[in-house]
């Protein structure tokens, strides 16, 4: 008997066998259990995840003889001739080649005719979307009120060019694209099945690379059996899809550890010698970096991995700040590796980087001794420096609020520091004076020209920080009297601008800048001189 591909000879035959498609066979099955079907079906999604699949089995579902439940028995003669392909009940049409008004028109010719053997007539319309608007306006009426012996069954990728008034009559299910594990668990299944040995490591590439579709990862499963002469391991596998295997990555990370430079430059020659792809070997990397991560934070999360041991050491061994810096690195050179000169420099930059940006980074030599990399030094020439103004006390800031004072001092800008203020809070106390304080009340003076910052809301939030900073209940107030004093405000825009005059001054008695202006005819542009604090 001739040989059949696996995507064919491991289609799914009943609901229960159906990979990853929840959502979709739940609503199937209880329309079949209640007899509650459809006349009209829309399946989509992208290619490979079982849009006619799906349809299928629904047909076969609705027309088995033997049915229990929803699943049909696939024993009885009409659900073999539909495994088979050969139930003339079941009219399966490619609308990419059958876009014609003529075609549609002649396809429902028969439509009003009684089914020759099951209960329902199928029209199983694969890629609709296909279809001329002439030919979607022929079949509208039909889909709308066909005869109760006929359903359709129609699938699509690309669901945006049917019309509305043809998705409006159909009950509409969007397949999932399916995750790589649910695509590897299956390619396990089947390989056990047909008694082929497999490494894990091979089924986790081919499930990666298949990309969301189930049976663009049974194709590649076929050729990788052939090309691996009846077996899957990891290194042919790779070499088949042009990527890398995970074992150089484990050692270009353990390098990394290292700061083991010229290993790392070993490895990614002989990633380069194998016609490796340094994009996927990124992204692999990526890969197990995230594991890596996972495993140093919730170790239970990477047991199920095959390669479990590796990760939980690679964890211990590397620090979590240096593991982050490694995955953003990484993450950034994916995007920049297409702007390299060629791949293979941008991936060894790549690792250098990681090596250059590391807080205690070494490098090694030969002998595998640790020596720190000299690093050029640079000739620079002296910077005119400009020295800040000194700040009034009243309103110098610091890194940290300064020591708390006296709650009754009346040293407005010293309370403001101690408070913590910020933002509109902020604003609003810089702009006002303290005209009094005692035990129950503290009145305060606000600048007029600021008068638009006052709001119940700042008020409010204002007094809660003096109840807070003097211990005790006080009232707010604001005097109508204009404040007799700078406000803090005032004196923090002073001492800026007496620190710009002064650096303003510095520059132009530079005996640096005074030469390059004679010699050169320069001038120093304004605006462009900024006080050092």
């Amino acid at each position: 008997m001739a040989y059949q591909a696996l995507a064919r000879k491991w289609r799914p035959r009943n609901f229960k066998e159906v990979v990853g498609q929840e959502h979709v066979v739940k609503a199937l099955t209880h329309a079949l259990e209640f007899d509650r079907t459809h006349h009209a079906y829309l399946f989509t999604g992208t290619r490979g995840v079982g849009k006619t699949t799906l349809a299928r089995i629904l047909a076969k579902a609705m027309n088995c003889d033997a049915r229990s439940g929803a699943d049909p028995c696939g024993q009885c003669l009409i659900c073999r001739e539909v495994d088979e392909g050969r139930f003339v009940d079941l009219i399966e049409v490619d609308a990419a080649s059958r876009t014609k008004v003529e075609d549609t028109r002649e396809l429902l010719e028969n439509v009003q005719y009684a089914p020759s053997q099951g209960r329902f007539k199928v029209y199983l319309i694969d890629e609709v979307h296909m279809l001329s608007g002439h030919s979607f306006n022929a079949l509208l009426k039909t889909l709308e009120e066909p005869p109760p012996h006929v359903k359709f069954l129609l699938a699509t990728t690309d669901p945006q060019k049917i019309p509305v008034t043809v998705l409006s009559r159909c009950l509409q299910f969007n397949l999932k694209r399916l995750s790589a594990e649910q695509i590897r668990g299956q390619m396990e299944r089947i390989l056990r099945e047909e008694s082929i040995a497999f490494d894990s490591n091979a089924l986790r590439s081919l499930a990666r690379a298949a990309d969301g579709s189930m049976r663009d990862g049974l194709s590649l499963l076929d050729q990788a059996i052939a090309h691996g002469g009846g077996s899957l391991a990891e290194e042919p596998v790779s070499a088949m899809l042009g990527t890398v295997a995970r074992t150089p990555l484990f050692d270009l990370l353990w390098a990394l550890a290292e700061s083991n430079a010229a290993k790392l430059l070993e490895i990614s020659a002989d990633m380069a010698a194998h016609a490796s792809s340094f994009s996927d070997a990124l992204q692999q990397m990526l890969i197990i970096l995230h594991h890596a991560a996972l495993a140093q934070w919730v170790p239970e999360a990477v047991r199920h991995d095959d390669d479990a041991d590796a990760l939980l050491a690679l964890a211990e061994h590397i620090p979590a700040d240096d593991l982050q810096l490694y995955y953003q690195i990484a993450l950034l050179g994916q995007r920049d590796l297409p702007l390299a000169p060629d791949p293979r420099a941008g991936f060894e930059m790549v690792l250098l980087r990681m090596l250059a940006f590391r807080p205690d980074t070494a490098g090694t030599e030969p002998g595998g001794e640790s020596q720190a990399p000299a690093r050029p030094v640079l000739a620079q020439q002296p910077k005119p420096r400009t020295v800040a103004a000194p700040l009034p006390a009243s309103v110098a800031t610091a890194p940290a609020p300064p020591p708390k004072a006296n709650a009754d001092s009346g040293d407005w800008p010293q309370m403001i520091r101690a408070m913590g203020l910020s933002g509109l809070t902020q604003q609003l106390a810089q702009n006002c004076t303290l005209v009094t304080v005692d035990d129950s009340r503290v009145v305060l003076a606000l600048d007029p020209q600021f008068g638009s910052v006052r709001t119940a809301q700042l008020e409010s939030k204002l007094e809660k920080a003096l109840q807070q900073h003097f211990g005790r209940p006080v009232k707010l107030s604001f005097s109508a009297d204009t404040p007799q004093q700078e406000t803090p405000a005032a004196l923090i825009q002073r001492a800026r601008e007496e620190r710009q005059r002064q650096a303003e001054q510095e520059i132009e008695q530079d005996e640096n800048i005074r030469a390059l202006k004679e010699r050169f005819d320069a001038r120093v542009l304004p605006g462009s001189i900024k006080p050092l604090d």
